[in-house]
């Protein structure tokens, strides 16, 4: 007998509401998506890592709507079961643009967006000089786009940074029908809790990256403060560049002898390959998605 598949939006809907801090992880490209779905059921598709991946360019406004929708595309057709969370920073700039990210994102098979108050030029959430819109007009848009989705996770972002109008925009943001909140660049955990008591029920979105301007907290740190869901942006990015870094660094100084591998437990082209055939097996065993 026969199921019908869950719906992306009402799966990752469904992990929020569970007990504890759902993780999502930070993925820049194909093959660190391939690395993390081994160790994670969810992924973000992270703004930061798609600039510096796909552009060779900081997070400041550059990724084009296509790009990012041909990502997920390929992103669902590699992982057919995972939670795919999917930065669209301020909705690429018009009200009608973001609507049509939105749907062809959910056709696409995405779980969720996260869209966020920022004005241009915009900024990674954790950097200085961020400028927000005013709060009407960001509502309008958000309003909007939760008018166009049908089953789809839609965040409400606010990158506020004066302490008054972080709680009044969390506040309004908590009384949309938006499926959650996220204060990004919160730079306390005695923030996290005055941010989790004016959001009240609304489920709330934490982002570390590290360096950034927000605390270090474990996951069991993050469920005590009543955190729902942490979005973990730049692991994948930041460890792939120091190992790079390093890699080449010692190719350099062995005259450019590679380095042995370890048949056990060293990457070289048989592991790559084995990794990357998983998601070859992933697709030819995926239930079709149902429509929401």
């Amino acid at each position: 007998m026969s199921t019908t598949p869950t719906p992306y939006g009402t799966a990752l809907r469904a992990r929020i509401a569970a007990p504890g801090t759902t993780p999502l992880v930070g993925v820049y490209d194909m093959y660190s998506a391939s690395v993390a779905a081994g160790h994670y059921d969810g992924m973000f598709v992270s703004g930061f890592g798609f600039a510096a991946s796909y552009y060779g360019l900081p997070d400041i406004g550059f990724i084009a709507w296509p790009d990012m929708l041909a990502f997920v595309q390929r992103l669902r057709g590699a992982f057919p079961r995972h939670d795919l969370l999917v930065d669209i920073d301020d909705g690429y700039v018009d009200t009608e643009v973001a609507c049509h990210v939105v749907d062809s994102l959910e056709r696409a098979g995405a779980s969720g967006v996260i869209l966020e108050d920022q004005r241009r030029p915009r900024r990674c959430g954790h950097a200085d000089g961020k400028q927000v819109l005013p709060l009407d007009e960001y509502l309008a848009k958000l309003e909007t786009v939760l008018r166009t989705r049908r089953d789809l996770v839609v965040v409400a972002r606010t990158d506020a940074t004066e302490e008054d109008e972080i709680l009044r925009r969390a506040e309004c943001l908590a009384a949309t029908d938006a499926d959650a909140v996220l204060v990004d660049g919160v730079r306390s955990v005695e923030w996290i809790r005055r941010i989790r008591k004016v959001v009240g029920g609304k489920p709330l979105l934490f982002n570390q990256i590290a360096g950034g301007k927000s605390p270090r907290l474990s996951l069991s740190e993050l469920t005590d403060l009543g955190v729902d869901v942490a979005i973990y942006s730049t692991p994948c990015l930041f460890a792939a560049h120091e190992a790079m870094d390093a890699a080449l660094a010692e190719l350099r100084r062995t005259d450019g002898r590679l380095p042995a591998v370890d048949p056990g437990s060293g990457v070289g082209v048989a592991a790559s390959t084995r990794l990357l055939e998983r998601n070859l097996a992933r697709q030819r065993t995926a239930p079709e998605h149902a429509e929401a």
